[in-house]
């Protein structure tokens, strides 16, 4: 395995390996996150590789329990969407209708594993090994590759549920199938996932089109928009080596009503961020920065993001958490929920996770490999592809190199669950995040059911919405390997 640094300093352009074929979109209906992913195709081959693999591959838990352990880690964070989704592949499945009324329906041994999933979504650092020993040697115990699937799965679908949240991918619940597209010809790479074939949607190069967005009043929960292509217009080229889209998004509310995601319309709106010029301007400085600094230094550093962090306020009152009667039956303890890692003042604070410690390169990876085969391989590879993407562009502006601005967001992403990479200068943190961005990953990560139409539209606004999502893909997966790391380093623990 190459060391994280080593890989991401290679932030290349990712190419397009997918066979392409045309099909008519009135045939075909995709769910809304497929769809948005496929802004960028070659992340979504390895997302959709990821998730059939864990819940349609070979793998030591049952299909019941996979589905099952999806609706559960959804409901952690209110997101109805997921829950709606899956509870209806549970049944597809031929899970057990009686376990969707609720926990207490279910079986004690998928019972027991649920102070772990609450554990994972909010305050990843709580997990001891004694977790673990309660689960293998109970009555009704799980073996370590169930246990190591399970870990899987609920962190993938707590991710999931910030990328749903922080994109606006929710829908209706009077109906769960996706927004009909008119007929239009799209295209599709096919790829394959342990022998199963699956196709995947890719926007081909159209010409543009200038569509006036209806601004409507603005709803105060991002959860209530719905994105709908039939609003998209695509304006992409393919280049050599990659692909390049401009995309205008027009999110529709309810029947009748739109608000424009798309950042440039939305300016007025704003809060005050840091422009494209001024961003790209500190990148090139620091780019070209030689000063080393003391160990001691990047402690500092690092202990002064954390504790800045400790400090944004939520976007919400804190007050009791209302859980939706439609998913209330599958949450437990609802106000357990995400607590600042550093507080000040505060007593008992968990030491921070040190990288140079326990890695995902020199000890996740090995060991969720060696305990749940492939399934390594394939997140190393998500991680790295949600890491790395770039299309050398920043909000229309053309060979830009954004690698600093990327390992920013993803060390500042764990940096919240207390996870301090070694190696970088926090600092470079503050010079590329600015407030209204760090809110919204924080927000995204730990209350993104709290996400509104306001931080969506505070944050980047002269980037386009693709490169939006790409920031949400990044919220998602550093997100999700995070708490990998806390979940593995316990089993590891528990195994010694």
């Amino acid at each position: 395995m190459f060391s994280m640094v080593d890989y991401y300093a290679d932030m290349g352009q990712i190419g397009q390996e997918c066979s392409v074929h045309e099909y008519n979109m009135a045939d075909l209906e995709l769910d809304q996150v497929t769809k948005v992913i496929g802004y960028h195709p070659r992340f979504l081959d390895h997302f959709l590789r990821t998730q059939n693999f864990i819940m349609k591959g070979d793998g030591p838990l049952p299909y019941d329990y996979r589905y099952y352990l999806a609706i559960i880690a959804a409901a952690r964070h209110q997101c109805p969407y997921l829950v709606k989704m899956y509870e209806k592949e549970f049944l597809n499945q031929g899970g057990n209708p009686e376990w969707l009324n609720g926990l207490d329906y279910i079986p004690s041994k998928l019972r027991a594993i649920y102070e772990i999933n609450k554990i994972l979504a909010h305050r990843p650092w709580l997990l001891r090994k004694e977790h673990i020993e309660s689960l293998t040697r109970n009555k009704n115990s799980w073996s370590l590759s169930e246990v190591v699937h399970a870990m899987v799965l609920l962190s993938h679908f707590h991710s999931l549920s910030s990328f749903v949240f922080s994109c606006g991918l929710t829908q209706k619940l009077d109906g769960l199938s996706s927004p009909k597209f008119k007929t239009t010809q799209i295209s599709t790479a096919t790829v394959n996932v342990g022998g199963v074939t699956t196709t995947i949607p890719y926007q081909p190069p159209q010409p543009p089109v200038q569509i006036q967005p209806t601004v409507q009043p603005q709803k105060t929960v991002l959860s209530e928009i719905i994105l709908n292509s039939n609003a998209a217009v695509i304006a992409g080229e393919f280049t050599g080596s990659g692909l390049t889209t401009n995309v205008s998004v027009n999110n529709v509310v309810g029947a009748g009503s739109s608000t424009a995601l798309n950042g440039v319309n939305n300016k007025k709106n704003a809060l005050p961020s840091a422009t494209v010029e001024v961003l790209m301007e500190r990148m090139k400085v620091l780019s070209q920065k030689q000063d080393e600094c003391t160990e001691a230094e990047l402690s500092n550093r690092f202990k002064s993001v954390e504790m800045q962090t400790a400090e944004l306020s939520t976007t919400a009152p804190q007050t009791p958490v209302e859980v939706p009667p439609v998913i209330s039956h599958y949450v437990e303890d609802p106000n357990f929920t995400y607590q600042d890692f550093a507080r000040r003042g505060a007593e008992n604070i968990p030491n921070t996770f040190r990288i140079q410690d326990y890695s995902w390169d020199d000890h996740g990876y090995s060991l969720v490999n060696g305990l749940y085969e492939d399934v390594g391989t394939l997140l190393d590879q998500k991680f790295r592809c949600a890491y790395s993407l770039t299309y050398f562009t920043m909000g229309g502006v053309k060979n830009v190199d954004t690698s600093k601005f990327r390992r920013a967001i993803w060390n500042y992403i764990q940096c919240i669950y207390g996870i301090r990479h070694d190696d970088y200068d926090y600092g470079e943190v503050n010079q590329l995040l600015d407030r209204p961005l760090k809110m919204f990953i924080k927000t995204a990560c730990c209350f993104p059911d709290r996400i509104t139409t306001k931080d969506y539209d505070s944050i980047l606004v002269e980037l386009l919405d693709s490169e939006k999502v790409h920031v949400n893909l990044m919220v998602m997966e550093a997100r999700n390997q995070a708490e990998l790391l806390y979940a593995l380093r316990e089993i590891m623990r528990y195994m010694t």
